[in-house]
């Protein structure tokens, strides 16, 4: 019999991976709308979405390299960085990799932040949202333990909680924000003043 320890391995650091990515998505959503008020610092919030996302990039490494190791599925280090190359469920693993391979390039964008510019960081950082929908195809579609019930509980769980986040951030930023009624001083008699009837 084989030596299941890289299957279990690459198995448990891949859930690993996209429960990180969920947690530093949800995150990232927080830093903008805000839903617990100032009960939260957000350059504590900043912080550990950055955090996440290299936890989940570690997770990745440790998914792909159990994936080399393991015999169970044949997977090349080429197959790590180009999408298409391994022969089980080619399309699903690709989503994967191109998944990998985009979580990293936002990751570096952080210190490139004043190089490219507050706009293009933005615009780019948008691609969280293609990577999250990857990864989430690409465990259901490829993942082996998607047959079980709390697999579909993990993954449901995700995206509910995403879409969620997602929805109230919409709301919070599109929603008007209150207008505060300016007093005009020129209309109001000073103390000392007397007003002729």
């Amino acid at each position: 019999m084989k030596d299941p320890t890289f299957w279990i391995l690459a198995r448990a650091s891949g859930l690993t991976a996209y429960v990180l990515l969920t947690l530093s998505v949800l995150a990232g959503l927080t830093v903008k709308s805000k839903p617990f008020g100032k009960a939260i610092r957000l350059p504590a919030v900043t912080d550990l979405h950055r955090f996440l996302a290299l936890l989940g990039l570690g997770a990745l490494a440790i998914h792909g390299s159990a994936l080399v190791l393991d015999t169970t599925v044949k997977v090349t280090p080429q197959a790590l960085l180009v999408p298409g190359l391994v022969s089980y469920r080619p399309l699903w693993t690709a989503l994967g990799v191109l998944a990998g391979e985009l979580m990293l390039v936002v990751y570096v964008s952080f210190g490139l932040r004043k190089r490219i510019g507050m706009r293009n960081w933005r615009r780019l950082h948008y691609a969280t949202y293609a990577i999250f929908a990857a990864g989430t195809v690409h465990g259901l579609k490829a993942g082996t333990d998607t047959s079980h019930r709390w697999a579909i509980w993990l993954y449901t769980g995700a995206v509910g909680a995403v879409v969620t986040a997602t929805t109230w951030r919409v709301l919070t930023v599109s929603a008007p924000k209150p207008r505060t009624q300016e007093v005009k001083h020129d209309h109001v008699p000073h103390p000392d003043r007397q007003v002729a009837l």
